[in-house]
């Protein structure tokens, strides 16, 4: 399966700086949800930024669709029209004094017929649950209707590839399950959805495949798998996530049975007791 997007080789130092990434191979699958965790420092936000556009490797090179990304006007519309990234912080990606003429912004720079982009960002705020909040100036918005006001800017492009930086951070509970169902949604629409995050027990649960930056490189595989592994999340500056760790608790001692789909529970409890 051709990746959607794919770093080939791919290096980056900032100025006067050692390099944070150095011959990454990485693609993205359509139709995954792919999680990208790691320490800070561990360049996670320079993989996005790659990823999306807003950084040129030093050395190898981006590719869309199989084909070598161009850093010219072409190449760029191109590539930010399927990939789009939504940073952590609302507040450095919103600017507009509302939130229609914010979501508006980027179908309009596309040159879009009006009718279009209004029915693009219909569908967006639609998708984020955000249509009462179309008039609604941003600097009046709460924290979480700021988060979603930021990602309807980027749905609205219509991208093939949604990438999150720790979008759950700074959301409470019910924030963050009402963000999930929106990904939810995107996802069965179509878009295939990254989500960076330190969350490890959100990225068991929500996860098809997980990215794990490391100090030697880049782990990847299915999330529940790679999750699973204790001395990997250590290495990453992580705490296991707490399904895997009962489950290995409850098979070392003996009240997990292999051949069954949960722990003996009668054992379980006795054992506690």
């Amino acid at each position: 399966m051709t990746p959607l997007v794919e770093l080939v080789g791919a290096g980056y130092a900032y100025e006067d700086g050692p390099a944070v990434l150095s011959g990454v191979d990485f693609g993205i699958a359509p139709g995954r949800a792919l999680v990208l965790l790691g320490r800070n420092g561990s360049g996670k936000t320079t993989l996005m930024r790659l990823l999306s556009g807003g950084l040129r490797p030093g050395s190898g090179g981006l590719r869309l669709d199989g084909e070598v990304v161009a850093y010219d006007r072409t190449g760029l519309t191109r590539l930010r029209t399927s990939v789009q990234l939504v940073v952590q912080d609302p507040d450095d990606q919103l600017f507009a004094a509302s939130v229609e003429q914010d979501v508006s912004f980027g179908p309009m720079n596309l040159g879009l017929a009006a009718p279009e982009v209004r029915e693009r960002v219909d569908a967006a705020l639609a998708a984020l649950d955000i249509t009462a909040l179309r008039d609604r100036p941003t600097h009046l918005l709460s924290y979480g209707q700021r988060k979603r006001a930021a990602i309807a800017g980027a749905v609205a492009m219509a991208p093939r590839v949604l990438i999150l930086d720790e979008p759950t951070a700074g959301l409470d509970p019910d924030g963050q399950e009402r963000l999930l169902d929106v990904l939810a949604g995107l996802r069965q629409a179509g878009t295939t959805v990254v989500m960076a995050t330190h969350d490890v027990d959100l990225a068991v649960r929500w996860a098809d495949d997980a990215a794990v930056l490391t100090p030697t490189g880049i782990r990847t595989g299915p999330a529940t798998a790679l999750l699973s592994d204790p001395d990997l999340l250590a290495s990453a500056g992580l705490r296991q996530a707490w399904s895997p760790a009962v489950t290995a608790f409850l098979r070392a001692k003996g009240l997990l049975d292999e051949d069954a789909p949960g722990p003996r529970v009668p054992e379980a409890l006795a054992a506690w007791r």
